[in-house]
């Protein structure tokens, strides 16, 4: 059984408060890996950054002080056609990076396919797909590289070999 991650595509990723232009650009790509996903009868999940009242007190937020993806605002909500598409999958809500809650759903799930597409790939996607590695070692890591970006292409291209070099394999 495949299963398809969609890492925090959601408003203020996209074209919110931390969005980029190639963000925007992975809308149709995402929509079609979700849609060929679900055809086919596989998973697909999708993380959600969720930050509270307090985040530029955590050291996320003083690390990185825009505030972003705060619970119930515009910016937290999925983006667009992605959203619409990915309504009634399984959703984890993450305050951090990486995904605990997933990590441990991949653990119960035998997966021989994870695919993780979405954003940003030098922060989300990587922490995610080092999980997914983790949480199921002997199923195939993928990242679309055509699915994923960063608003700093040196970093998401350095992400992307990283990830290769932990034997995920990254589509291009």
């Amino acid at each position: 059984m495949r299963l398809l991650v969609v890492v925090d595509y959601q408003h203020d990723f996209v074209d919110g408060s931390l969005g980029f232009a190639e963000a925007v650009a992975l809308e149709k790509p995402i929509c079609d890996k979700i849609r060929a996903y679900r055809e086919n009868g596989d998973d697909v999940v999708y993380t959600m950054d969720t930050h509270e009242e307090n985040y530029l007190e955590t050291q996320e937020g003083r690390k990185l002080p825009v505030p972003h993806c705060r619970r119930g605002t515009p910016g937290w909500q999925l983006f667009g056609e992605a959203g619409k598409e990915l309504a009634g999958c399984r959703s984890f809500e993450k305050e951090t990076f990486g995904s605990a809650a997933l990590f441990s759903f991949l653990q119960q799930n035998l997966y021989d396919s994870i695919e993780l597409v979405g954003v940003v790939s030098n922060i989300c996607v990587i922490s995610n797909a080092v999980l997914a590695k983790t949480a199921r070692p002997e199923a195939e890591i993928l990242v679309d590289a055509r699915c994923t970006a960063s608003n700093d292409a040196r970093l998401n291209e350095m992400a992307l070999k990283v990830m290769a070099g932990l034997q995920i394999t990254v589509i291009s």
